[in-house]
């Protein structure tokens, strides 16, 4: 049994918990660092002993998955916040080399993310200043940007004039600082490719846009990837918390010397010409990305594919799925959910294919119409794979490598576990019941504070979607319950859940 050494981006379930779940029953062992030495949102993970703790996991390891966030920073949010000097963070980031020649025989796949620019005033994963001028921070990134390709419009200039005068210095020095430390770290990470430290990387856009620090970021980055040769040893397109996924799906396949071709039809005629929310390219480009990057490769005839990839996108603007219950003529009638199902009934029963629905028609959060027409054609627990939350690279890089897995090994039970967490977390929590929850949560109690991880809110949480699973997901050979649940940051926009199929139960 090959041993697979992963480091996570955060503590948070979606990174630390899904690779775990969506592998069990294979030939891997996986270990992740002691959950304590992990963070707490801001508070950022002991990198020293996660260090040291990785440096021990990997004399025997025959691959890694590493977050180069968490070794560097303690986590995702903490790298948005840390003040730590560049000889301290190359220090850590040289750990790599130590453990490449003490083992020359182990598999590094690392990711590092460009760190996000939102556009909007909330310090709840950003410095505290944020709260108050981030949408001012956003937009001198943007205004700065198209004042240096020459398309800001004299609008623009006036606003942009504006918010120097009102923006505090030492808020965007901050700002500005630690963002060009981070650039010149990943140029590092980058060295390490060079050197053959790391044999494959990826470069995450946590939630980008077309302009701004994070776009001028990635052109400065992509630069250096060109200029260096290492286009396909190093990608770059969105996302963030699904890379341990992908990179494990890439690992596994290399292990095993296979590359899955994908079959991708979409449920719209636009295909994947959307710009998705949090996004900053088409969605068809990100889709061959997310496909390659987890090691598998597109093909246009069905009759040679592996796997079919069933995208269900919205026809034109992405909505929130918080608006699901707001119906739309281009929701409606401007795409046909039917022949999507039928298709993969058609693919899943006479072709014996497995089949994974990247379920993008809604950002945070699965679409409802198509989870009740999959019901009706008993498809929950035949497709090999589902997943529907947060950002579409987010849902593409879950469901893709799930299927993957599904692929390498079929019928595995856990595979029945894992798909009922996401239609629990991904329909049940993100499409109705956190809009329920939070519409009636009374003070000290917000969306951003909760009243404990495990508190009454959290169990009423609980309550209802036991009670979703009870009306959508039992059959007569799956019946799903909640094993766990928890609130990962004391706040709503996540849940953390362990879902497990028990008959007996």
């Amino acid at each position: 049994m090959k041993k697979i050494v992963i480091i996570p981006l955060d503590e948070r379930p979606c990174n630390y918990h899904f690779n775990q779940y969506m592998t069990e029953g294979m030939p891997y062992e996986l270990v992740a660092p002691p959950m304590e030495y992990m963070g707490n949102k801001k508070i950022p993970g002991d990198t020293a002993k996660i260090i040291d703790w990785l440096v021990k996991e990997s004399v025997d390891a025959d691959g890694i998955v590493v977050a180069l966030d968490t070794i560097l920073y303690g986590g995702i949010v903490p790298s948005r916040l840390h003040h730590d000097t560049k000889e301290t963070l190359l220090e850590r980031l040289n750990v790599l080399r130590d453990i490449k020649k003490n083992n020359q025989n182990i598999v590094i796949y690392g990711y590092q993310l460009l760190m996000r620019n939102p556009s909007y005033s909330n310090a709840e994963e950003e410095p505290d200043y944020y709260g108050l001028v981030g949408r001012e921070i956003h937009l001198y990134g943007i205004y700065e940007h198209k004042e240096q390709l020459g398309i800001i419009t004299e609008l623009e200039k006036k606003h942009f004039e504006e918010i120097k005068k009102i923006l505090p210095k030492e808020y965007l020095d901050d700002y500005v600082g630690r963002r060009n430390i981070n650039s010149e770290i990943n140029d590092d990470f980058l060295q390490l490719v060079i050197d053959e430290v790391i044999d494959f990387a990826i470069i995450p856009q946590d939630d980008s846009s077309p302009y701004g620090f994070t776009a001028l970021d990635q052109i400065k980055t992509r630069k250096l990837i060109e200029d260096k040769n290492l286009e396909f040893k190093v990608y770059m397109y969105p996302g963030a918390d699904e890379v341990t996924n992908v990179l494990l799906s890439r690992l596994v396949l290399n292990f095993e010397d296979k590359k899955p071709l994908v079959y991708l039809k979409y449920s719209t005629v636009g295909n994947g010409k959307i710009i998705p929310l949090y996004e900053d390219r088409y969605l068809g480009e990100t889709i061959k990305y997310q496909v390659l990057a987890a090691g598998g490769l597109i093909v246009s005839d069905l009759k040679d594919a592996d796997l079919v990839l069933l995208v269900n996108t919205p026809p034109s603007g992405m909505r929130e799925a918080s608006n699901i219950d707001k119906r739309t003529i281009e929701y409606d009638a401007q795409r046909t959910l039917i022949e999507f199902v039928l298709f993969a009934e058609y693919a899943i029963n006479v072709l014996k294919k497995p089949v994974i629905i990247g379920d993008v028609a809604y950002a945070n959060g699965g679409d409802l119409h198509l989870f009740k027409l999959m019901k009706q054609k008993d498809l929950l627990y035949k497709v090999a794979a589902y997943a529907g939350w947060n950002t579409s690279s987010n849902t593409l890089g879950t469901a893709i490598p799930q299927g993957i897995f599904a692929w390498l090994y079929p019928n595995r039970k856990e595979n029945i576990d894992f798909l009922a967490l996401r239609y629990t977390e991904d329909l049940g929590y993100c499409s109705i019941v956190r809009k329920q929850i939070a519409a009636n949560l009374k003070e000290p109690n917000h969306y951003y504070l909760l009243d404990g991880k495990k508190g009454s809110v959290v169990g009423e949480i609980g309550n209802l979607l036991t009670k979703f699973i009870n009306e959508n997901l039992v059959t007569a050979q799956v019946k799903p319950y909640i094993k766990n649940i928890y609130s990962p940051w004391n706040r709503m926009f996540e849940i953390g859940l362990e879902v497990r199929n028990d008959n007996k139960k």
